[in-house]
């Protein structure tokens, strides 16, 4: 796997991360003021990497034509504005977007990672797609290639990306590890439903165990998305925490915890499997 590059320091040298919910809609410009004030509100409390949700710059309750209408490349204005955003506060940013895809009646449904001064650091396409609980996504978003994961430093972490229903897979995560992640970031737009928020806050926390990682989730509120963003650290425990409406929560995470945590939990070292993709 390729070792993560070495990027340049952000103005804090905390690692303080946050996670900033919110309900994109199908205004561009509204939705990037939206991510520039919860940005905002992130730094002032010390964050130096600020986690958004899948989707982040253009969403509607229906895929469509409008959303090939709104791909763009990651060289692109949405993901330059993007950029722009991360500059002007100092701070790591990873949010989803609508990237071109392949084929032109598709669209991929693609996380970036944006550094203040270094730009598009990584890029993450989402692997596993949402044809499940009645929906199709397949219909408009073409899935990722299986390839090496892309990481990058933060504050003496090792981060890697996935996206929403990729949780679901454990293997994603794991593979992720393997090349030598210790943060996962997960943008997501988590559909409300009847145990959905369950799933979500079940499914993240298994990936922190089963990994003994810090995990940062950051969901659209309801109506469409079920909110309650959050950070979890190596042993399980929610360590911030947001409700169902929009908003920013904080956390300093320590690479010790990462340390200590599989010392005394050593499952990685142990365990009997590795991952293979099919």
């Amino acid at each position: 796997m390729p070792e993560a590059p070495e990027l340049s320091p952000v103005a804090s040298s905390a690692a303080v991360v946050a996670v900033a919910q919110f309900a994109p809609t199908d205004d561009v410009a509204g939705n990037l003021a939206t991510i520039e004030a919860l940005v905002a509100s992130a730094a002032a409390r010390g964050a130096s990497m600020v986690v958004l949700p899948e989707y982040s710059t253009y969403f509607t309750t229906t895929q469509g034509p409008d959303w090939i209408d709104h791909a763009e490349p990651l060289d692109g204005p949405i993901v330059g504005a993007l950029a722009a955003i991360a500059g002007r506060h100092g701070v790591v940013l990873v949010a989803g977007v609508l990237e071109t895809a392949s084929r032109p009646d598709r669209i991929r449904n693609t996380v970036v990672a944006l550094h203040p001064t270094d730009g598009l650091v990584a890029s993450y396409r989402k692997l596993h797609l949402y044809d499940a609980f009645g929906q199709l996504e397949s219909d408009w978003v073409e899935p990722g290639v299986i390839e090496a994961p892309e990481l990058f430093q933060w504050g003496g972490f090792t981060v890697g990306l996935q996206t929403c229903y990729d949780i679901r897979f454990p293997e994603v995560s794991r593979r992720i590890v393997d090349a030598g992640a210790d943060l996962l970031l997960v943008p997501a737009e988590w559909v409300r439903g009847p145990l959905k928020e369950h799933h979500w806050r079940t499914l993240l926390t298994a990936r922190a165990l089963e990994n003994t990682v810090y995990v940062a989730a950051a969901d659209h509120t309801p109506p469409v998305g079920v909110g309650t963003s959050l950070i979890i650290d190596p042993m399980g425990v929610a360590v911030a925490a947001l409700g169902e409406a929009e908003g920013v929560a904080v956390a300093a995470l320590d690479p010790a915890r990462v340390t200590s945590v599989r010392h005394v939990n050593p499952a990685l070292r142990l365990r009997r499997f590795g991952t293979t993709p099919r």
